[in-house]
């Protein structure tokens, strides 16, 4: 039983063997021979999303800025895109509690998320940002180093017992997703 089964082995590793060379081999009478290999592989939707700074310091409000309502704009992250082919770069707020900028302080600060607006353009079109995705850039071809750049403007009531203005720390996670649908 045991012989049987070493020779059983034995004739299926040859026909495995002779199968893999007879793949690979040619013969010639002109003394040449070829054979054809053929390489493939699938290149997927490739996108990569560089951003010039994880945090934006935004700018503090004065007495006067928040007693005259006055926004505040500043400077945020600049972006290189690249893609091999079209792309949407869309941007919305991730906050711990729905609605609200996330408070570090002992006042009750509530600062609605709405009252961060962001633009493609310093000093452009400003658009509130909200909790669920916007388009903040988009290229219609691939591309080696598309640049965008952020630019925020926060409001301040002009009312020194609301919320949104009480002494405390108030950051807003800001998220960035680069899709290329």
């Amino acid at each position: 039983m045991r012989t049987t089964r070493s020779l059983l082995a034995a004739m299926v590793l040859t026909t495995a063997i002779g199968a893999t060379q007879a793949n690979a081999q040619c013969s010639g009478n002109a003394g040449t021979c070829n054979t054809t290999n053929t390489a493939s592989v699938t290149v997927g939707a490739l996108v990569k999303l560089g951003m010039s700074s994880a945090t934006t310091a935004l700018t503090n409000p004065t007495a006067d800025q928040v007693d005259a309502g006055t926004p505040i704009d500043n400077a945020g992250p600049s972006f290189t895109v690249n893609a091999n082919r079209s792309v949407t770069l869309k941007i919305k707020a991730n906050p711990a509690v729905a609605g609200f900028w996330d408070y570090v302080g002992s006042n009750s600060g509530q600062k609605p998320i709405g009252d961060l607006a962001w633009a493609t353009t310093s000093g452009g079109s400003y658009t509130a940002i909200s909790a669920s995705d916007a388009s903040f850039a988009s290229g219609a071809s691939s591309t080696n180093g598309t640049a965008a750049q952020a630019f925020f403007r926060t409001s301040w009531l002009n009312d020194f017992t609301s919320a949104g203005n009480a002494p405390g720390a108030y950051s807003l996670p800001i998220v960035f997703t680069l899709t290329a649908p």
